[in-house]
């Protein structure tokens, strides 16, 4: 076998908010990606290109990137393709795509919380397929940093995950990414590595310690698509790895598609990336990263290979999904009628034109996320304007609907409900591994809070630091909601973390939300007046001058029951003066429900509104009597 020794794969894999994308942007400046002037105009985590990303601060999408590494002994300059993986479990189609890319990877792990459960995920993952680990102790400078312990967490870690030997003996790299810093020696605790001031140790461990990738010289052409994108002028764009052989511009191959069935296609475009763009090349030998344009069907983890003698490589699998909820068009009063449902302004006008309401339309776009998400499912249900979608948790289907709103999609979303399976004729449910961090005087609500959701604790570990570190595993529909409570218990100052553990026979009866629902009797604007006597009743959702509909859900009932309110009430005028008239100053601000936070309110009998302006919450029968007679028949059989 032969060796490329100009090249190096690695997957940079690590739990959320432990600084992946922070340790690619120091690395991209380092190698001279950019040219000095530019490099200091340059934003913070530039590999969150999506603009949900960069709100809610995690990566959602795996992307590549390419360093020019030029060796402190004057070798020749080696290629580093990095692949930046999302480190939320969620998104573990984006993980294990990536891991099909490269020869090892770097575990980034926080000098202070340590291994958390989607460390466990991404590292179960990386040892599954034989990779090589560089272990990276990052944030040494936290003031609560714990760099020891930590380390000895990720041994345990190993050790847990059956790692044997050879992929036990990984060596330890201590960084500061966002100072750009790193170091073979362990620093003290709290402190940014002195014997240091560059990312070179790092560098040099990559070169000693991910393997060069190896070919046979007499093989034919191998591909493999591994990621998609798109281009305005070149259409759809493949993301591949070359496995052996030469891939060149301009060259007929063979592609071999998911069914099995072969055909001939032509190379129009081939690219490679430099830092964070694509520029053309002539060709791609094996282990290179590069994209192609020319085939318009493609789909992730089919082969591109020799015509005269094609061989397919694996389909690239993914675990299966685990939460689903129905997608449909919007069938609310106000579909189609802008923020206010008035759509009167010239503004509303404009946009209503680009508005996206109809069943073709939203079947299209589902049929798109497809191609891109394999670990996203479409199943038809018996409506023509809905459809069930299939994904790992809560937080990826409510990114796909965040994603859809922005593109101006009317949806009506269901409550999310979890994926069963039949094992040995019994209904299985799957189940999570929960890791909470709280302080010890919130441990009691914690623990009552998860018992409700029938949650079993697994093990429970004191730092001495005035926290807590609680392990359960519960069932993922026990978590459906679980978050806005959680912050309210511990007051905010919890952290909570999940992980698919497998499935467990079904759990039995949950009830989550004890709370019923205040629900608009009648379509009409908000008035102060009805939300001044009403918010006595509960909590209200709605601002004064909003438009509802009878069926509409304005707020949350302070008893288990549902009530129907008139939130539209007008005060009767009269010819007599009143000292205290329209004093409206008493009103309790609404509280405003984010999407997640509407998904997770919902019941079985109510769904979601999302329009590009708004979030409602609706029940799905609007009629108040239709809903009477179904609450009758199903309390009398």
């Amino acid at each position: 076998m032969a060796t490329r020794h100009d090249i190096r794969n690695v997957a940079i894999v690590a739990h959320v908010d432990h600084g992946k994308t922070t340790l690619v942007d120091a690395m991209l400046k380092q190698a001279g990606a950019f040219a000095a002037h530019a490099a200091e105009s340059l934003d913070d985590r530039m590999m969150d290109s999506n603009d949900l990303e960069r709100e809610k601060g995690i990566t959602i999408l795996a992307k590549n990137t390419a360093v020019k590494y030029h060796p402190k002994d004057g070798g020749d300059v080696i290629t580093i393709n990095i692949i930046d993986t999302p480190g939320h479990a969620d998104f573990g189609g984006e993980v294990e795509r990536g891991l099909s890319m490269v020869d090892a990877v770097v575990l980034l792990v926080d000098a202070s919380e340590g291994p958390l459960p989607q460390t466990r995920f991404v590292l179960r993952k990386a040892l599954q397929a034989r990779l090589p680990v560089i272990l990276c102790i990052n944030k040494t400078d936290r003031p609560d940093s714990r760099i020891d312990e930590v380390v000895n967490e990720a041994y345990d870690l190993f050790l847990d995950l059956d790692a044997d030997e050879e992929q036990i003996e990984f060596p330890i790299v201590y960084a500061c990414a966002r100072d750009g810093v790193a170091s073979l020696t362990k620093p003290e605790d709290g402190t940014v590595p002195a014997d240091s001031d560059s990312l070179e140790p790092f560098f040099s461990t990559i070169l000693s310690h991910v393997p060069a990738p190896s070919y046979d010289e007499a093989a034919p052409l191998q591909a493999h698509v591994t990621n998609l994108d798109a281009d305005n002028f070149l259409g759809r764009i493949a993301l591949l790895r070359v496995e052996q052989g030469e891939l060149r511009k301009g060259q007929t191959v063979t592609w071999i598609k998911r069914d099995g069935t072969m055909s001939n296609v032509r190379i129009t475009e081939l690219m490679m990336t430099e830092a964070l763009t694509r520029k053309p090349a002539e060709k791609a030998g094996p282990g290179d990263i590069c994209a192609v344009a020319g085939i318009p069907d493609i789909m992730i983890g089919e082969t591109l290979a020799d015509p005269e003698n094609p061989i397919a490589l694996p389909l690239i699998t993914v675990d299966e999904p685990a939460i689903s909820m129905t997608i449909g068009t919007n069938t609310s009063p106000l579909v189609g009628r802008g923020g206010t449902g008035k759509g009167a302004d010239a503004k509303a006008a404009v946009k209503d034109k680009d508005r996206k309401v109809t069943a073709r339309q939203v079947k299209d776009r589902l049929d798109r996320e497809l191609v891109g998400n394999v670990s996203l499912r479409v199943l038809d249900t018996e409506r023509p304007d809905a459809w069930e979608v299939q994904g790992r948790g809560e937080l990826a289907l409510a990114i796909l609907v965040e994603q859809m709103r922005r593109e101006g999609f009317e949806l009506t979303i269901g409550k999310p409900q979890v994926v069963t399976q039949v094992i040995d004729g019994k209904v299985h449910e799957p189940v999570e591994r929960m890791t909470i961090d709280v302080p010890e005087e919130h441990m009691g609500a914690v623990t009552q809070l998860m018992g409700v959701r029938k949650g079993r604790m697994d093990n429970m570990s004191n730092h001495g630091s005035g926290w807590v570190r609680l392990e359960f595993v519960v069932p993922s529909r026990g978590l459906i909601g679980f978050r806005t409570e959680f912050l309210t218990g511990t007051r905010g100052t919890g952290i909570a973390h999940s992980i698919h553990e497998g499935h467990e026979p079904w759990f039995g009866v949950l009830t989550t939300r004890n709370n019923g629902s205040l629900v608009a009797d009648r379509a009409g604007a908000v008035t102060a007046f009805a939300m001044t006597n009403l918010q006595e009743r509960g909590v209200l959702f709605t601002d004064p001058g909003t438009e509802v509909y009878e069926g509409m859900i304005v707020g949350e009932n302070s008893r288990s029951d549902d009530m129907d309110v008139n939130i539209t009430k007008e005060k009767k005028l009269t010819n007599m003066r009143s000292a205290a008239a329209d004093s409206f100053e008493a009103i309790v601000p609404p509280r405003k429900l984010s999407l997640e936070q509407s998904l997770e309110f919902c019941r079985d009998d109510e769904c979601v509104e999302v329009t590009p302006e708004a979030v409602r919450i609706r029940k799905v029968n609007l009629d108040a009597r239709e809903r009477a007679r179904s609450a009758s028949r199903a309390k009398h059989g």
